[in-house]
């Protein structure tokens, strides 16, 4: 029962209907409303926020970082560089504005969001891509971003930027 009633505040919390987030171009100087204070950084592609007075780990959707502490997984490539990038986007404390793609959550339980700093709108996940610290990860039905994610990817791989340029193979 717990786990349905924080899962409906965090749904509450998300305001934004399913697949119209807007994209919000990273340096923006727009603010947005928060729904989220980043707790803590687990690694370049999942937070820890608190909803509501409620805590959740988070999944960034549409990118896939490096893994830093997947279990009987070693570290890979970058995976610490894109940890410590993420970690400057988002220090502790960091007013977040979450929004939701058609599902909720994903097998492991994780809140799946797009998330951006609701002091200047910089939309997180586009900028780790467009950064060279993430690959593109689609997985349906959950696309409404993915034509940026695939361009910033693209480019920073174009310009042999960030695990582009340090990891091979």
């Amino acid at each position: 029962m717990r786990r349905i009633l924080a899962g409906l505040v965090v749904l509450t919390a998300c305001t934004s209907a399913p697949g119209t987030a807007a994209s919000v171009v990273p340096g923006a100087t727009s603010r947005l409303e928060p729904n989220a204070v980043l707790e803590h950084v687990t690694d370049g592609d999942t937070i820890d926020v608190r909803v509501d007075g409620v805590d959740e780990r988070v999944r960034l959707i549409g990118i896939d970082t490096p893994e830093t502490k997947k279990p009987n997984t070693p570290v890979q490539c970058f995976g610490p560089e894109a940890t410590a990038f993420t970690t400057s986007l988002l220090p502790v404390g960091t007013a977040l504005h979450l929004e939701r793609d058609i599902e909720d959550r994903d097998v492991y339980g994780r809140l799946l969001a797009y998330a951006y700093r609701s002091d200047d709108g910089m939309f997180v996940n586009l900028e780790i891509a467009r950064r060279g610290f993430a690959r593109v990860l689609t997985i349906a039905p959950n696309t409404a971003h993915e034509d940026e994610f695939v361009a910033a990817t693209q480019a920073a791989a174009a310009e042999n930027i960030g695990l582009w340029a340090e990891c091979t193979g």
